[in-house]
């Protein structure tokens, strides 16, 4: 099973949005690269959801249940999505200031390429990440 961390605009779409939805489409994703490691997920799959913008900070767990297909709001027709349900959130939420203070985790590309939207999280970072928030 493979990581990630998928960060969104929390006036846009929040934790709490996909909690209360509970399964849905991680659409909107227009980069090349946060695009193919969409691509590169696999069903079961979990990711970090981070709220960017003001709040900086990884929230909860998803797992991804349906796997890339194109996503209907893009008119080229070369972007697509995949869909994750809400799995549960972190006792405490961790910010992008105790991540960045963590040495361990300086290599990440939420610390070295922070405007990715999309990226993966090899399994040492994503314990500390989790540790950090409150789980083993």
């Amino acid at each position: 099973m493979a990581h990630w961390l998928v960060k969104s605009e929390p006036d846009t779409w929040s934790w709490d949005d996909h909690v209360a939805a509970g399964v849905e489409p991680w659409d909107g994703v227009r980069n090349h690269q946060a695009s193919n490691n969409l691509k590169a997920m696999c069903l079961g799959d979990q990711a970090l959801f981070y709220h960017s913008g003001a709040e900086r900070r990884a929230m909860g767990l998803l797992e991804v249940v349906r796997t890339y297909y194109p996503d209907p709001s893009d008119p080229s027709g070369r972007f697509g999505m995949v869909d994750f349900r809400a799995i549960q959130p972190l006792p405490r939420p961790v910010t992008l200031a105790a991540i960045k203070r963590d040495g361990r985790l300086q290599h990440i590309a939420l610390v070295r390429q922070s405007r990715l939207s999309v990226m993966p999280l090899d399994d040492d970072a994503w314990s500390i990440i989790l540790s950090l928030g409150g789980l083993s």
